[in-house]
């Protein structure tokens, strides 16, 4: 069997699915997440943990912390990707606010809960990265930074949310913080051992 010719090109409808996928899954990840009350990395833990504080909704947090980001989308990365971005979070900052009635979680194991919404998530934000887009924040700054310097992007996420753990433990019970944890080193690994741009590198 023939070797594909690289790069291979996405279709308008394979982008649309498979952002639309990633999309999903990270949303449906992050409300385990908000329901057992753990808190996560990068921007979209900075959004849940002002949430929590200030009983602001998510959705509205999330959107307005990427803001300051898409300049550097745009400027290290293209307009495509940047648009692709906006739109991302703009779809998911919505969705997140109308999907809890329905999808009502009455019980979970905590420690179950951290996993499901690390493989969820990890691999909702690989569908996004393998079809242009993100859900911006840090996820850009990392992605620029396995681009330019090529230090794999889940490594520079797990050494930033290694910063706002830190200072979560100063702010929520230990427990609610290492659960948090194991959670966010299932996605940082799903992304560090499958975001490789050597083994897919269609656009």
């Amino acid at each position: 069997m023939a070797e594909p010719k690289y790069p291979l090109r996405h279709t308008t409808i394979e982008n649309l699915q498979g952002l639309s996928l990633g999309i999903f899954l990270c949303m449906l990840g992050v409300h385990i997440l908000t329901f057992c009350g753990l808190i996560t990395g990068q921007t979209a833990g900075i959004a849940v943990i002002i949430s929590y504080l200030t009983g602001w909704s998510f959705g509205a947090v999330f959107f307005v912390i990427n803001l300051p980001f898409y300049w550097l989308a745009y400027s290290r990365i293209g307009l495509q990707f940047t648009l692709t971005s906006i739109g991302c979070v703009t779809v998911f900052s919505v969705l997140i606010e109308i999907l809890p009635p329905y999808f009502v979680i009455s019980s979970i194991n905590t420690a179950l809960g951290a996993v499901a919404f690390g493989a969820l998530t990890g691999l909702g934000l690989l569908a996004l990265f393998r079809h242009n887009g993100s859900l911006g924040g840090l996820g850009i700054l990392a992605l620029y930074v396995q681009d330019r310097f090529g230090f794999r992007a889940g490594y520079v996420q797990l050494a930033v949310d290694g910063v706002i753990f830190a200072a979560a433990f100063l702010l929520f019970p230990a427990s609610i913080v290492l659960y948090s944890l194991l959670g966010a080193v299932v996605l940082n690994a799903i992304i560090a051992f499958n975001h490789r741009r050597d083994r897919y590198i269609a656009t």
